[in-house]
Parts: structure tokens; C-alpha cells; sequence
């Protein structure tokens, strides 16, 4: 795999490949794609500690994937930190952009380049839709006792989206915010025959892992929304939908997610509607 390939590919390669890893390949796996900005930074003794394996086995992972060794595999990462396309604040990347950009672009060019974008990252997401795992994740909501949704910082918009949306179906839902800090006493009532809807991309919130976890603990089902089947969420998982989002300027875009999640309330709404008439009619009948 060439050095200038995009994190996500090497993400995606590597989740395509897994179930055919060991398990120490496995585990190097998991801490690859759950850590992208530490890759950065991280020495191959971080990782082979991180993972409980030799350095060797780091090594045999990135071989394995194409590079010649992990400084290699790192330079992947690297060159996406130069790119601000892994991590740096919001001023470093609108400072990136002027600086490929030294013409003053219009503000209009700047919107339209980024919707452009955003059409691009839709239609691949129509193109890409597991219809299996839609249908299930539909099912799963429509079976729910009460639908409980975490999503923090980037995805905090989609997660109060939907806990907005799926109110208007009559469904018992609980909109875990962390408001005041509380988010821990906010899942607390979590309960087996409830669903969590988690949303997490890379880097992963810690207060959605923590909230995942728990609901694995306490037997509840988890509908995961996140950007690889390797993430902390998608493990713990009964049903995971998978969302890439475009990138412009340096801004990773919100348009596939967001319009995931209508979607997805569009369709448990309609299941919920046509059930309701249908039960309706057979009461007229009767």
C-alpha cells in the first residue's frame, strides 16, 4: 500500500481483513483504529505494550498490510496530520486552506465547493447502504422498550436530531446529553429489552464507550453509527451502520450522518404507521 494512501482506506482495508487475522494481528488492529492521532506520535513499543504483544507482532501487522515496517505504516498517519485530515484545531485547518488557497476565494465559492462535496459523500452512501443491517437496525428500534442516544462533541447534532425525531413516533426515548456532567446518571435506567443508539466517529468519545459498555453489560441492544466495523461501538454491536463522510478543506462533513439518521426515522416511522393502520383495519373487521 502506497505511503500516500488516506487513513481510511488503510481502515477499511483492515476491517475487510479481519476475521482472517490472528489474534494478536487482532488486537493491533483494534488499537490502530481506535487511536489514529496517537499513531502520530506512538513508538512501536507504545503499540506492542498498548496490545500486550512483542514489537515483532507490530511489525508483522504492518507487513501484512503492505508497508515495510511500522515506521512506514506510521508515515500513513503522519502525512494525514499534515494534511489536517487526522487531527488539529479548527484554526489550523482554516489556516491550511489559505494557505493552498492565497487568492481571497468568495464565500459562495467556498459553500458551493463544500456542498459539492457533501452530494458526493451522500450518493456514496447511497451506493454503499447495507440493506441487511438498515432493515435489522429498523427492526431493533421498532421492538425497543425504550430507545436511549448517545453521541458526543462532532456527533452531538446527529444524536439530538434523532432523540427530537424518534419522539414524534411514540417511542419511550431518553436523550442522554451529559448535560451538568450527568451522563452516567442519564443511562443509569438502561435495561435489557432497551436499545442504545450510539454514534461515535474516530477519535471516539470516551462517554459513548462508556455508555456502550454498559449497555453490553446490562444486556441491552446497541445500534451502533460510526465510521469503521472496527471501532470501540461497532464491537459491542448487534447492528452497525457504517457512514464515511466526505472531506473539504480540511472539515470533515456532517451531511452523511445526518442524513443516516432521517433516514433511519423515516423508515422506523413508516414501519410504525403502516403497523398502527394495519392493526386498525383488522380492528374494524373483527
Amino acid at each position: 500500500m502506497a505511503q500516500d494512501n488516506k487513513v481510511e482506506d488503510l481502515v477499511q482495508q483492515v476491517a475487510r481483513e479481519y476475521d482472517d487475522l490472528s489474534k494478536q494481528l487482532k488486537l493491533i488492529a483494534q488499537y490502530i483504529t481506535g487511536h489514529r492521532q496517537q499513531m502520530v506520535v506512538v513508538r512501536i513499543r507504545d503499540v506492542a505494550d498498548a496490545c500486550n504483544v512483542q514489537p515483532s507482532a507490530v511489525v508483522r501487522f504492518a507487513q501484512r498490510f503492505g508497508f515495510s515496517g511500522f515506521s512506514d505504516l506510521q508515515a500513513v498517519f503522519r502525512d494525514a496530520y499534515a494534511s489536517g485530515t487526522v487531527t488539529g484545531s479548527y484554526q489550523q485547518r482554516l489556516k491550511a486552506v489559505i494557505s493552498e488557497h492565497p487568492a481571497q476565494m468568495k464565500s459562495s465559492e467556498l459553500a458551493r465547493s463544500f456542498m459539492k462535496t457533501c452530494q458526493v459523500g451522500i450518493a456514496s452512501l447511497q451506493d454503499e447502504l447495507d440493506d441487511r443491517a438498515f432493515e435489522k437496525a429498523v427492526t431493533i428500534l421498532q421492538d425497543a422498550q425504550h430507545i436511549y442516544i448517545m453521541g458526543v462533541r462532532r456527533m452531538f447534532p446527529v444524536a439530538s436530531y434523532l432523540g427530537y425525531a424518534l419522539l414524534q413516533t411514540r417511542k419511550r426515548v431518553i436523550m442522554v446529553d451529559g448535560l451538568g456532567g450527568l451522563y452516567k446518571e442519564q443511562i443509569e435506567g438502561l435495561s435489557k429489552g432497551d436499545v442504545l443508539i450510539s454514534i461515535s466517529m474516530a477519535p471516539y468519545g470516551v462517554e459513548t464507550g462508556y455508555c456502550t459498555d454498559l449497555a453490553v453489560e446490562r444486556e441491552a441492544t446497541v445500534l451502533a453509527i460510526t465510521d469503521s466495523s472496527l471501532s470501540p461501538i461497532s464491537r459491542a454491536a448487534a447492528v452497525t451502520l457504517t457512514v464515511h463522510e466526505s472531506e473539504a478543506y480540511f472539515f470533515r462533513a456532517l451531511a452523511c450522518t445526518m442524513s443516516l439518521a432521517q433516514s433511519l426515522f423515516i423508515a422506523l416511522a413508516y414501519r410504525l404507521e403502516l403497523n398502527m393502520e394495519r392493526t386498525d383495519d383488522r380492528a374494524v373487521h373483527d
